[in-house]
């Protein structure tokens, strides 16, 4: 089996990596074991991971692999010095089976090496050792390799260029061969392939051909491999031949990495001859993947082209579409292989366990069970003999009464027996006077026709007493001798007596029995239960099996869900995502949604691509506004408030009076349609993607919108508000709501219009301050700020600040007032600062309040924070002047005596300037003064380059600012004409949307599945996995871990439970159909990694409610996760 690259895998790796990473930036380094590294390359909408094995392969892969908690030393420096930064170059060095990357045009370089003991090697521009894998000491034909050394790459094989391939060159190499073979280099039958001296001759010395590649080059030209070294260079003709073939070798490695990607083989062969693959009797195209094969074909060899020498029956040829899909899916197969036997091995040691210890169970009841019926059988045979065994304990006891040896007894008994005594016959030796009992043979009743395996069945001293008596015992007839049972009797006691014993001894044994299988229940309980821990604890140090990575949809950078419609909703998770949103995603037919609340997030609702001009639906709208408010700092205080939402139109990033807005701010023209109040709710579910036969199945499930005309949405607007009692009380609120705004409006303009006259369109502030009465949780904005143009959105408050500061400051045609500019800002909430008219309280201030006394706050925190530029996001207690410093220190008492002395310096040096001191302290030497001119240097410096630092920045924000406002005016004029379209492959996902179902059908080809989290509306009743997420004190990592760990024991129990199979074959068959599903959606679950899945969730803490359908769960939703409260009836203990 081939397990490391040659020369030329190492070449087509290089020429594909390097079309495949160039340009991306290398996001992170982890370690899967003490030798692999994983490599994670990405940039925007594509990533890529690279699995690295020193010495063996490199290669990209498709597969998720568990990585270790902490990164190694070496992997901790690899992070530090090539974390981010941009792969500009991927190459071979020379023909050498080395990989160079360099980073950052050259700045960094690391090279990976495939040969010996393989190495990961960092350098600088100079190729001075930062790090390494391993340290290598100097040897024949090695350099050392150690920190701080140059890396030399003029000692890899052809870093000058690869020599010409000649007939002298060919024949240096044979001749090699043959002295170092000592001249006897012909072919051996006994040992390796036809071929392999000649092949491995050429190949010592033309490292640039592999072995393979120059015995398919040789059987392509059709040279006998069979010759001897000797002959060939005897012979020029031959030595002609050889030339040619090699040079057929060199036009098949050049056109090999002609083309953007090498197409890859697989050579495979069926274990023990059982069937093949089903690819053989299918096209192995580049559609076929790995997993239409069979258990039974066993990966050997891989290669970028096709053989001669691998054109036999015996082997499977697999073919890929790239030669990297080829490598990753030989070496993957293989450690997937591994890892699937190392956790079947731990479950059968538990199996096994388990197994071992029910038996032992078994078999000390049934041990005890044999004690009892023996015991039975041996007091009935003493009441069956009553006279016989009366007989012989007098015998025995009247022997030993007349004080005879016991040697001299067992002597006579056996005379006595050859004599056929029937008494002496009863009686087995040797006897145990010792013990005074004896062993009687007797018949049992009513036994002749059982077995005579109830014979054997004694205790140790019958059965030796049986050895010794056999040759007595096979004079007596078979049907006799197999009737017989040795039976101990105690000569002391009657034959009654015995048997009373022996019943006696019965009775304990069947208490014991009881008692046994009591406790040996609660040591097999106990034991299962310690046997599970040891497995799980061994299975969670496993690695993981390997998995398919899946491809992330464009849109699951962003927080997302689908509403119950099938609308996409997406919100930004960020300033910078809010501003990708709106200048990339929000299209004519969208909706803009947004809540005049600290922290919401700007949503965006995707109309669909087919149906631009239809309007979206109300539900649709309410669940991306409760979804709005869940984003914002109402979901901590768990306050129910209303969200907004306008059309693209109405959405700028100019305000009024010209100014462009900042990052993730905007502003709304226009009238704002406000939504019902939403509840503070979240659902947590999987959507499954389901095949398109299968997708027909669900189409009479859901409501299809096709040519939805305004009457068709009243009606259904009607139904909803039949169906739910409380929408119609909602919008009766909302138009309340309204009316009470535009009362408001007209006040607000009634008091400013002396002042100044309003647009027609007036900015989006004026709603957020009019409605201040109602909602709480809004910000007050002064009459003066109304009259500028605010946004509604958040945004990051240090970033607005800096650039605001910019364009006060700057000095161009365009620069804006410091004043005007901080009216026109957006207006950045924050907890320290305050809001106008919201009074903040610290702690102290509360402690103060407590205790009865009134706070005092500084003068600056008392200021109308609306004549400020911007509310600021730092800490109140700002760092004072050097003038309040210096106030503000305490005076040094004068000392007595130094008055005068101060007065008399004074007059002497009171013509001396600060240029005279300085030169004075220069010339006698003065070492502070040196030290106070560099400080002074120093610190003009540093002030010089801080005022170019703030006067590029300057430029820059302008150079922003104009190129922002162009692109707007350009936006614009597109979301007029409709001329804003989505990508190609953005609007077919799009248009898949109603691919991904909640709860797949019996019978569903399942192909991927999609983690959600949105509002309870559009999760809860569609997905069959789900979790609701309400506002608690819970993680949301906990949460998810909590939650994924609940779906696996749910499918765990549900795989567990046998079902009832039915009589007939058609529900069988739909039986079979809904196992085949369960089974499907229990792989996909257990593929969920808390890592992947926590980044949906936009909440921080949250309380979980699981309710699984199907997972038995009693009561509505289930329970809640973890050691929650306790809450609800029914939880106190009944007395």
């Amino acid at each position: 089996m081939k397990q490391r690259f040659s020369s030329l895998d190492v070449k087509v790796i290089a020429s594909e990596l390097s079309k495949t990473l160039c340009s991306l930036r290398l996001a992170n380094i982890y370690d899967l074991s003490s030798r692999l590294l994983l490599f994670k390359f990405a940039k925007p909408d594509h990533r890529e991971q690279i699995i690295v094995d020193p010495g063996f392969r490199c290669h990209l892969t498709s597969f998720s692999r568990a990585t270790a908690a902490a990164p190694s030393h070496f992997v901790a420096k690899l992070r530090k010095y090539l974390r981010t930064r941009r792969v500009t170059s991927v190459s071979q060095i020379g023909t050498d089976r080395v990989i160079e990357f360099q980073f950052g045009d050259g700045h960094y370089r690391l090279f990976l090496e495939f040969y010996a003991g393989g190495n990961i090697v960092l350098t600088d521009r100079e190729f001075t050792i930062i790090s390494l894998l391993r340290n290598v000491p100097e040897g024949p034909g090695q350099e050392a390799l150690r920190t701080g050394l140059k890396y030399i790459l003029e000692n890899r094989q052809n870093y000058g260029g690869v020599p010409d391939t000649t007939t002298s060159r060919v024949q240096t190499a044979l001749q090699k061969a043959l002295d170092k073979a000592g001249g006897d280099a012909a072919p051996r039958k006994k040992k390796g392939k036809p071929g392999d001296v000649l092949r491995k001759a050429l190949a010592g010395s033309m490292s640039e051909f592999p072995p393979m590649l120059i015995d398919h080059a040789l059987r392509s030209t059709r040279f006998d491999v069979n010759k001897p070294i000797s002959d060939l260079l005897n012979d020029e003709d031959l030595l002609n031949k050889v030339v040619v073939a090699l040079q057929e070798a060199q036009r098949i490695d050049r056109s090999i990495v002609a083309t953007e990607l090498t197409r890859g083989y697989i050579f495979a062969k069926v274990r023990d001859g059982e069937g093949y693959p089903p690819s053989k009797g299918q096209d192995k195209g580049p559609s076929w993947n790995a997993e239409q094969i069979t258990p039974t074909v066993i990966y050997e060899d891989f290669q970028p082209f096709r053989p001669l020498q691998m054109e036999e029956p015996v082997w499977e040829i697999i073919e890929f579409e790239s030669f990297n899909k080829t490598v990753d899916e030989f070496f993957s197969s293989i450690e997937g292989q591994r890892l699937e036997s190392r956790l079947t091995e731990r479950e059968q040691n538990a199996k096994r366990k388990l197994d071992n210890a029910r038996h032992d169970h078994e078999k000390r009841v049934g041990g005890l069970q044999q004690v009892q019926e023996l015991n039975i059988r041996r007091a009935q045979a003493i009441e069956a003999n009553l006279q016989r065994v009366q007989e012989a304990i007098a015998a025995v006891n009247g022997l030993v009464g007349q004080g005879m040896d016991w040697v001299e007894i067992a002597r006579l008994i056996e005379m006595e027996q050859a004599r056929h005594n029937a008494v002496a016959e009863m009686i087995q030796l040797p006897l145990k006077l010792y013990e005074n009992t004896v062993t009687l043979l007797l018949a049992e009743e009513d036994f002749a026709d059982e077995d005579g395996m109830d014979n054997s069945v004694t205790d140790d001293s019958a059965s030796e007493s049986e050895g010794e008596h056999e040759g007595t015992s096979a004079k007596l007839k078979p049907m006799q001798a197999a009737a017989k049972l040795a039976v101990d009797v105690d000569l002391a006691l009657s034959p009654w007596s015995n048997a009373r014993q022996y019943y006696d001894q019965k009775k304990t044994a069947a208490v014991k029995e009881q008692k046994t299988i009591q406790s040996s229940a609660k040591a097999l309980k106990s034991t299962e239960k310690k046997i599970s821990a040891d497995l799980k604890k061994g299975l969670s140090q496993e690695k993981q099996v390997l998995r398919p990575v899946r491809k992330q949809l464009w849109f699951e950078k962003f927080h997302f869900f689908i509403s119950s419609e099938g609308y996409l909703v997406l919100s930004g998770k960020d300033a910078q995502q809010n501003e990708i949103l709106y200048k990339r995603y929000l299209m004519k037919g969208d909706i803009y949604v947004n809540a005049d609340l600290q922290g919401a997030a700007s949503i965006v609702v995707k109309n669909k691509p087919a149906r631009l001009n239809d309007p979206v639906p109300p539900s649709t709208l309410s669940q991306a506004g409760s979804f709005a408010v869940a984003t914002s700092s109402a979901w901590d205080s768990k306050a129910v408030m209303s969200a907004w939402w306008v059309h693209p139109e109405q959405v700028s990033k100019t305000t009024p009076t010209g100014e462009y807005l900042t990052a993730g701010s905007f502003a709304i023209t226009g009238e704002k349609n406000y939504l019902p109040p939403a509840h503070l709710l979240l659902g947590f579910g999987v959507l499954f993607r389901v095949s398109e036969e299968s997708m027909t199945k669900h189409l009479k499930h859901r409501l299809r919108d096709e040519g939805v005309n305004g009457d068709t949405i009243q009606e259904l607007k009607e139904n909803v508000d039949l169906s739910d009692g409380n929408t119609v009380e909602h919008d009766e609120t909302q138009e309340d709501f309204r009316d009470s705004v535009q009362q408001i409006d007209e006040q607000a303009e009634g008091h400013l219009s002396g002042s100044s006259s309003a647009d027609d369109d007036h900015c989006s502030i004026s709603h957020a301050s009019s409605v201040e009465d109602h909602n709480p949780l809004l910000p007050r904005v002064s009459a003066h700020e109304n009259m500028k143009g605010h946004t509604n959105e958040r945004c990051n408050s240090q970033s607005s600040v800096e650039d605001n500061e910019f364009a006060a400051n700057a000095g161009s045609p365009n620069e804006v007032d410091s004043q005007s500019m901080a009216e026109a800002a957006p207006s950045c909430t924050s907890n320290s600062t305050g809001v106008a008219g919201i009074h903040h309280l610290s702690a102290r201030d509360r402690r103060l309040l407590r205790k009865g006394h009134s706070p005092v706050r500084p003068a600056e925190d008392v200021s109308d924070p609306v004549e400020g530029s911007v509310t600021s996001a730092e800490p109140a207690s700002a760092k004072p002047s050097p003038d309040e410093k210096h106030r503000s220190m305490p005076q040094r008492p004068q000392v007595r005596g130094k008055h005068g002395k101060l007065n008399k310096l004074k007059t002497k040096y009171a013509d001396q300037d600060a240029e005279d001191r300085a030169l004075a302290l220069r010339l006698l030497g003065s070492a502070a003064t040196h030290k106070t001119t560099e400080d002074a240097a120093t610190k003009v410096a540093k002030e010089e380059e801080s005022a170019a630092q703030k006067q590029r920045r300057r430029q820059q924000h302008i150079i922003a600012t104009d190129k922002g406002k162009e692109e707007e005016d350009i936006r614009r004029l597109k979301l007029a004409e409709g001329s804003e379209t989505l990508d190609p492959a953005e609007a077919e996902v799009l248009e898949d949307l109603e691919a991904y179902v909640g709860t797949p059908l019996a019978g569903d080809e399942i192909l991927d599945a999609l983690v959600v989290c949105g509002p309870w509306d559009a999760i809860g009743g569609r997905c069959r996995w789900r979790a609701k997420i309400q506002p608690g004190s819970t993680k949301k990592g906990k949460a998810v871990r909590d939650v994924l760990t609940t779906w696996a024991k749910v499918v765990e129990t549900s795989e567990k439970k046998k079902r009832p199979g039915d009589g007939d074959g058609g529900g069988n068959e739909a039986m079979m159909e809904e196992e085949n599903l369960r089974r499907r959606e229990g792989e996909i679950l257990r593929g969920l990694r808390e890592q992947e899945v926590i980044g949906v969730v936009p909440v921080g803490k949250v309380r979980v409610v699981m309710g699984v359908e199907g997972s038995g769960a009693k009561g509505k939703g289930g329970g809640a996760l973890g050691k929650g409260k306790r809450g609800g009836r029914g939880s106190k203990r009944q007395k």
